[in-house]
């Protein structure tokens, strides 16, 4: 997911900062700072994993060219966290569990499309998605029909 011209002079301004030493790269502890400052807590497994996901020179430190990529992954991996909250959430709303377990029937599916007025065609997104045709869909089955 690509920075926005702002969040890319927000991370030279935070780069800048927590380069100490004035070197042009950070090591880990220095990642660490900055991504706490910008409102992130990374664990230190989340934080090996960021450089050695970017550190392509494998010096052990990121230029900021690689730490465009950490926030670009790290943006990419929040986006997609809150798109799987969100499908939760409606799961949950229409009688699914937390857990993803438990699953929603169909008629209740079509009953709060129609009752929201929705124009998309249910029965057949149903028809495609309730492939075993049991009436009650489940997570993974609402989850495909919601991509």
């Amino acid at each position: 997911m690509p920075l926005t011209q702002e969040e890319i002079d927000g991370c030279r301004e935070a780069f800048n900062k927590f380069d100490k030493d004035g070197s042009g790269t950070i090591d880990v502890t220095e990642l660490k700072a900055t991504l706490n400052a910008m409102g992130q807590n990374p664990t230190d497994e989340e934080l090996f994993l960021m450089i050695s996901q970017v550190d392509d020179d494998g010096s052990g430190e990121i230029e900021f060219a690689e730490f465009l990529k950490v926030i670009e992954n790290q943006k990419s991996a929040n986006a997609q966290r809150d798109d799987e909250t969100d499908t939760i959430e409606a799961f949950i709303a229409l009688g699914g569990n937390v857990d993803k377990s438990g699953v929603i029937s169909t008629d209740k599916l079509r009953k709060v499309i129609k009752d929201f007025g929705l124009t998309i065609d249910i029965d057949q997104l149903i028809k495609e998605t309730d492939t075993d045709a049991s009436g009650m869909i489940d997570y993974v089955e609402f989850k495909a029909m919601m991509a």
